[in-house]
């Protein structure tokens, strides 16, 4: 169905829902027709979700969470350890640390990762307050924990010159073999850090 048969409001509502990532015209379109399908009450909800949303939550001041006050629940939490500081691409990543309950520490959101082709520099990542924070909290670590592709480990090694003057400890997360993963189907990168990065069986 052409767009141009739509009302006018339907296909507003499609040209927004496709600037959604990896939602497409066609994805949209289904979108818009599922809302339209729905009570009058859940379009309702979900406007006043979407309203409540640009109205209350913002990013936390010192780690750029997402917030509904000034700071984030985790940087507000005293149980949390002060002294290791774990720096993630995006709060998807985050969170990921979050279910995996092996983490306590505080994070630091960079919302990317340095892509000169793509226009991304230093500038355009969360890292102004950085340097200050591992100072005000007397940081002793700092877990760079962004992916391995070849964005990742450039975001890595700037971060770990960016933090020298600082003096604090810059590691890096490990990386290797998924479980369950198959050596033969390993490429040989990961092969390689799986095997740099060994620890002693227990």
């Amino acid at each position: 169905m052409s767009s141009s048969r739509l009302p006018q409001a339907l296909e507003k509502l499609v040209s927004l829902l496709a600037r959604l990532p990896g939602i497409g015209e066609r994805s949209a379109t289904r979108l818009a027709f599922y809302m339209l399908s729905q009570p009058e009450s859940y379009a309702r909800e979900l406007s006043g979700a979407l309203v409540e949303l640009v109205e209350r939550v913002h990013f936390c001041v010192d780690c750029h969470m997402v917030a509904e006050g000034e700071r984030c629940t985790i940087c507000e939490d005293p149980s949390r350890e002060r002294t290791t500081l774990c720096v993630v691409e995006g709060i998807a990543d985050l969170l990921a640390f979050e279910r995996s309950g092996a983490y306590h520490g505080l994070y630091h959101v960079l919302h990317g990762v340095l892509a000169p082709l793509k226009g991304v520099g230093p500038d355009e990542l969360r890292l102004a307050n950085l340097r200050g924070r591992i100072e005000a909290l007397g940081t002793s670590e700092v877990i760079v924990a962004t992916s391995s592709d070849v964005e990742g480990e450039a975001t890595a090694l700037y971060l770990l010159r960016h933090l020298a003057p600082t003096g604090v400890r810059v590691s890096r997360i490990a990386t290797g073999v998924p479980m369950g993963g198959e050596l033969e189907y390993v490429d040989a990168t990961t092969l390689s850090r799986a095997l740099r990065g060994r620890t002693p069986l227990e």
